[in-house]
């Protein structure tokens, strides 16, 4: 039972970083553009995002309440050290809802348009920042769990240091390119050369960031970089995550909407796998020990009512998300080009 749990967290963490990325990059796309351009990915956004960004994020929901009721250890040590961050993360994620909302519905076109798009764009950019920076800290070995040292070291070090910011930089970058490869299949003939030069560029972002990232983490001792470097299907996942970005760099170039997006999701599974291949199963790393997924569980008893619950619910929900998807024309892999 407890593998089907697994598999429930790692699927809602695969279509959060898809759905949800994808979501925060449009607004990072929209402020890193000249002024043209953000009025023109404002108005693509609103079309094709607009009916479904709110489902996007119930998957963060549903990992948070998995490992809440399943693995309460990691749950514990998680809100303890990393409540700023989580908070600052929710934040974030609430007032770029509240502004993505007020900007289209506003009935008057004064200065608070211009508050509104500023908050959108910048909440959408600190957002996954954040998220990036908290999955740094639970694995660069940051986190202590003992209660007589500082606040400092307890509630900031963790996730206030370079490596974290490194891979929040990172994942916002992801998320970036995430965004500009689905908006290429979306966009008009005034859009489309715009997106695909962004997703370019996003590309390019995203492998010297990742670079730059795991440098930092081997010359700097981080136990997770040095066991992904000393991990001979890590070493494979990369190579073939790199060796992925040519046809990608391709079928963006061509504007293929459908191809590129298949090689996004696959460098997104590529990517995530990598990052939890290597110390599986101990997904948290501290300063004092690691924990063990499978040795930091709750009771089978509540394992099993978990996973039926999460079966039944998978049933009624995935099937409702893809007719909403594919309802606004957001899933396209069975159309013509």
């Amino acid at each position: 039972m407890i593998f089907i749990v697994l598999f429930f967290l790692a699927f809602s963490l695969l279509l959060y970083v898809l759905l949800g990325g994808a979501d925060f990059g449009a607004g990072i796309l929209e402020l890193f553009s000249s002024k043209t351009n953000q009025d023109i990915t404002k108005k693509t956004i609103y079309r094709v995002m607009g009916p479904v960004w709110e489902a996007n994020h119930i998957w963060i929901i549903i990992l948070i309440v998995i490992l809440w009721i399943a693995f309460p250890a990691y749950y514990k040590v998680m809100v303890t050290s990393l409540h700023i961050p989580i908070t600052l993360m929710l934040l974030g994620i609430t007032l770029r809802g509240v502004a993505f909302v007020f900007r289209h519905y506003d009935a008057y076109e004064d200065k608070s348009q211009y508050v509104y798009n500023w908050l959108f764009r910048v909440s959408s950019l600190i957002t996954p920042i954040f998220l990036g920076m908290i999955f740094g800290a639970m694995v660069s070995g940051e986190i202590s769990t003992k209660n007589t040292t500082s606040f400092y070291t307890v509630f900031m070090a963790p996730w206030l240091n370079v490596f974290s910011f490194l891979v929040g930089l990172f994942f916002a970058s992801l998320c970036t390119f995430l965004s500009a490869v689905l908006l290429i299949g979306e966009a008009d003939e005034e859009g489309y050369p715009v997106y695909v030069r962004k997703a370019t560029i996003a590309t390019v972002v995203v492998v010297i960031l990742g670079f730059i990232t795991i440098s930092y983490g081997y010359f700097s001792n981080i136990l997770f970089i040095k066991g992904m470097l000393n991990n001979t299907l890590s070493l494979f996942l990369i190579f073939l995550s790199a060796l992925c970005l040519f046809p990608l760099w391709f079928f963006i170039r061509k504007g293929n909407r459908i191809n590129s997006r298949i090689f996004a999701g696959l460098q997104v599974i590529l990517i995530i796998s990598v990052a939890i291949v290597p110390h599986f199963p101990n997904l948290l790393i501290t300063k004092e020990t690691s924990l063990n997924i499978f040795e930091n569980s709750a009771p089978e008893s509540v394992i099993r009512v978990l996973a039926i619950s999460l079966l039944i619910g998978g049933s009624i929900i995935l099937p409702g998300l893809f007719h909403l998807l594919k309802s606004f024309k957001l899933i396209k892999i069975l159309e013509k080009e």
